[in-house]
């Protein structure tokens, strides 16, 4: 079966790549889709046909592997059924089995004989179809050399097919060279990824955070991977072990992502197309035995790797230790294991973020009694009458806020200020510092010089394309879209996200529009305490209003983004992600912070004055709350952000197990009477749920991200509620990845993509957000410049913020309310000095942190010196192993020609080893 030497280098590259290869596992029927009218040959119609009758074996695919023998030998872990060959990858296929039934898709003939109908007919065309890619799939990849062996799984209404398959060792190290695999060199030391370990253990302090985990994969020295070179990596004569797992698998999924099954010139080619197109219903590789832990004693060391993971990682207990990174990334690849690098950096980060920010409020709750403008408010019995605060309102005396002066101080004092300075600079530093950690794990991990290769087309893409054009890197015909019609669908698609963020605003207008309704029936009750408190019942009721909104129209807009990106035909699945991910972000950008930013920097400012009053749609603006816009801004980032953070944690902790039930009772009614024997590890997997990838995972981190950095003037305790629920985030994904997902393929990646721009954008934006918040929004710049204009200790603040309504205002004479305006309503001249003050603030406050942040970017490399050593020290490893017949050239032009050593390439060949190393 499987074929050696220049045979295999020689014919499996044909197979892939050109379907006309005359190979022998090729047939010479002519193959095709069903739209170009193609023929199909009879048997396979007769086998479909078949269908309706059998309840068996019913699928016509013939793969020439071990069979199922009458005693077979015991199921011995993730092989074959001989306990040695490995299975690297498991296809999945359903088919219904169909029993005789009358007067049903059949119309009866002259002489009684049912002649199928044209939906019937239609219906058994396409099985057949799928039935013959399926068996010319399954012919190209036995070409490629894979070994394969198939099991069943049936009851009397389906069969479900698992062909298990496995790579054999010519074709691991014949693809592994293509691939570019990293080969170990030589041994080093762990390296210890966790900087808090090094510092505590500088300061001999214990580490309640570090734990031993059993079967730490070693780190090496590598470079490239070379078959000409196999005798100078270490342990190239284990065969069995030299190729990790998530290698294997990785290698596989190429093979069976390049291997056409049609024509090659429709692009019939891999297996994600063919799941696309439903004749394959699941392709996964498997999860290495069972996450639980047996019931008898057994040592750690003797713990599977998914055991380990849910037993050192998983379960909620371990919420205090260290991920065991090296795990997850042997485990589940690179781009996973990155997140999680990433979640657990941004975790650790916000530990010293959360300390200050309770210490912040925690300062504004212990000085609240020394907050001389609430004492004015308290104190003022009815001193001030304010002016109404809508139309068919009585004036009311400013001592009826006294409370929500108080409370008011906690989101609005000298420290919250500084606070959002130092969460200005937190940010940029955080990502600065991520670089660095980012760099260490991509070398560490071997993707420091990792490029994607020339991406394939994405199988949708090359469903749909109209034409094929000539990739021009490659040479080889593919599926293409005119850029000009991408681009006027790309443009058509930004209309659509316009209207939908036209949409949100529509909705932010409700919403202010239901608060001042709620305001006012508040205060028609003539309940005092109703009265008192009636912009804060609205606004908290109408912030849960808002948050239910926003999460029913992000998904709608996810699907509606989803659809979008799908018919802008993206040709990669890179590009894909990108357009679908920055789709995505802005639209819930806008959904999520529209109503914040609206608090924050709009509401309080069109009020007007009494006898001219700003209105929208006949209702007058809204004015900030008796304890200021801050305090009702906190209040909206509590409900969105908390409210939002413990829905998404509900629904990721149901969801996964609701859709695993569905699929075991799915399996359970196939298995029947065999349920009761323990299933096998392909059945068990199969039961899982299929993993979802890291979208959601990182949206939501990200838009916490935006949370506590755009906005923490107004809310310092965010940083608090953001680290609760990341510690519960990281055990909820990891519970999901090791128990009710099905093994991700691996993925190599060296940074977490396109979310470290965004996360970059939102830093930034966060600093200039910050500047306005405290110039326009804080109090802090009022007091500040009337305690240098007039009184040190703020007395006489509260009368001097307050106006007097106009002479011509007749219905509540001489009544107050919080402006710097004069008699006739206009803006008086300390205004004029504020507002100078304020943009003087904007400027400076941006000028200095942006300058420091330059300084910080300048001061930390990207890459830690003593990385830089290592990355060197590994290049002069890769030249000494693969740059001998370089030396020997030399040699050669010197002394004379000297003899090739034996297993050795020629001169020209390994001239580009050098290079690459």
């Amino acid at each position: 079966m499987l074929r050696k030497g220049s045979e295999l280098q020689r014919g499996d590259r044909e197979v892939l790549l050109d379907l006309d290869y005359g190979g022998e596992a090729q047939t010479t029927d002519s193959y095709g889709s069903l739209h170009n009218g193609s023929y199909i040959p009879p048997r396979f119609l007769s086998a479909a046909a078949a269908d309706e009758y059998t309840e068996g074996d019913d699928d016509p695919i013939h793969v020439h592997c071990n069979t199922r023998s009458s005693q077979p030998l015991p199921q011995l872990g993730n092989y074959f059924r001989d306990g040695r060959t490995k299975i690297d990858f498991v296809l999945v296929w359903e088919i219904r089995s169909r029993r005789k039934r009358r007067g049903k898709g059949k119309v009866t003939g002259e002489e009684g004989e049912a002649v199928p109908t044209e939906e019937s007919s239609r219906s058994e065309r396409r099985k057949a179809q799928l039935a013959q890619w399926r068996e010319k799939f399954v012919q190209n990849l036995e070409s490629v050399g894979l070994l394969m062996e198939k099991e069943e799984t049936a009851n009397e209404k389906k069969t479900i097919h698992f062909l298990k398959i496995s790579a054999p060792w010519d074709v691991l190290v014949c693809y592994a060279e293509e691939l570019c695999v990293r080969a170990p060199l030589q041994a080093q030391p762990n390296l210890d990824l966790n900087t808090s370990a090094r510092v505590l253990s500088r300061l001999c302090i214990p580490n309640v955070m570090m734990e031993s985990v059993p079967k730490r994969p070693l780190d090496y020295y590598t470079c490239a991977f070379r078959k000409s070179k196999m005798n100078r990596f270490l342990g190239c004569d284990d065969h069995e072990n030299y190729f990790t797992n998530t290698q294997r698998h990785r290698i596989v999924y190429e093979i069976l992502a390049r291997t056409v099954y049609g024509k090659r010139k429709r692009a019939e080619v891999g297996v994600d197309r063919l799941v696309n197109e439903g004749v394959y219903t699941a392709a996964f590789p498997l999860h290495e035995g069972p996450f639980q832990l047996p019931k008898f004693e057994i040592r750690p060391d003797e713990l599977n790797q998914r055991q380990i993971l849910y037993h050192y990682w998983a379960r909620w207990w371990k919420w205090s230790k260290y991920q065991p990174l090296d795990h997850i990334r042997e485990y589940f690849g690179e781009k996973i294991a990155l997140y999680f690098a990433w979640l657990g950096f941004y975790t650790a980060w916000l530990l010293p973020a959360a300390v200050v920010g309770t210490l912040v409020f925690v300062s504004g709750v212990m000085s609240m009694g020394t907050n001389t403008p609430a004492k004015e408010v308290c104190n003022s019995g009815a001193s001030y009458l304010m002016c109404p605060l809508c139309n068919t309102c009585k004036a009311w005396n400013m001592s009826d806020i006294c409370a929500m002066a108080k409370v008011g101080y906690l989101f609005d004092h000298p420290g919250t200020v500084l606070f959002s300075v130092f969460m200005s600079f937190w940010a940029v530093t955080f990502l600065e510092y991520w670089k660095r950690k980012m760099a260490t794990l991509a070398h560490h991990w071997d993707c420091m010089d990792f490029h994607e290769e020339e991406e394939r087309p994405r199988p949708e893409f090359a469903a749909m394309a109209p034409t094929m054009e000539a990739n021009p890197v490659t040479g080889v015909k593919e599926p293409y879209f005119p850029e000009k019609t991408r681009l006027s669908r790309m443009f058509t698609g930004s209309m659509v996200i316009i209207m939908m963020l036209c949409v949100v605003m529509i909705f932010l207008v409700t919403v202010v529009m239901c608060r001042g309704i709620i305001s006012v029936m508040m205060f028609h009750t003539g309940s005092p305490v109703l009265r008192t408190e009636a912009g804060t019942i609205a606004n908290i009721s109408s912030s849960i209003v808002n948050l239910g909104l926003i999460l029913l129209m992000g998904r709608v807009y996810t699907a509606l983004a989803e659809q979008l990106t799908k018919w802008e035909m993206h040709r990669t699945q890179t590009q894909y992600d990108n357009a679908f991910i920055m789709k995505v972000f802005i639209f819930q950008f806008v959904n999520f912070y529209s109503s914040p930013f609206y608090v924050a920097f709009f509401k309080g400012r069109f009020v007007g004055y009494p006898t001219n009053y700003g209105t929208l749609f006949g209702m007058r603006n809204e004015d900030c709350g008796p304890g200021g816009c801050l305090i009702e801004l906190a209040e909206q980032l509590f409900i969105i952000m908390v409210g939002k953070q413990i829905i998404n944690n509900i629904q990721e902790f149901i969801i996964p197990k609701v859709k695993a039930w569905q699929q075991k009772r799915t399996l359970a009614k196939v298995l029947g009477g065999k349920a009761s024997q323990e299933p096998r590890r392909w059945e068990e997997d199969y039961q899982l749920v299929e993993c979802e990838g890291l979208f959601e995972e990182y949206l939501e981190m990200v838009l916490q991200f935006g949370f506590i950095t755009i906005f923490v003037a107004a809310f310092p305790l965010a940083p608090l509620f953001a680290l609760l629920n990341n510690w519960v985030e990281i055990r909820l994904d990891a519970h999901k990845f090791v128990c009710e997902y099905r093994r991700p393929v691996a993925e190599r990646a060296q940074n977490i993509g396109v979310w470290f721009n965004i996360l970059e954008a939102l830093s930034h934006l966060s600093v200039i957000a910050n500047a306005f918040l405290i110039a326009f929004t804080s109090d802090f710049l009022p007091r500040l410049l009337y305690q240098y204009k007039f009184d040190n200790d703020l007395n006489g603040y509260v009368n001097f913020t307050l106006a007097y309504a106009p002479l011509n205002y007749t219905e509540y004479p001489m009544c107050r309310y919080k402006a710097f305006r004069d008699n006739n309503g206009n803006y008086s001249l300390f205004y004029w000095e504020l507002l100078a003050v304020r943009l003087g603030f904007i400027i400076a406050f941006e000028h200095v942190v942006f300058f420091v942040l330059r300084a910080i970017d300048w001061i930390v490399p990207d890459v830690p010196e003593s990385l830089e050593l290592k990355i060197k020290r590994e290049r002069y490893l890769a030249k000494q192993a693969l740059a001998e017949n370089q030396e020997a050239l030399l040699v050669s032009r010197g002394r004379g020609a000297a003899p090739a050593t034996p297993g050795t390439s020629s001169p020209g060949s390994d001239a580009s080893f050098g290079v690459m190393s």
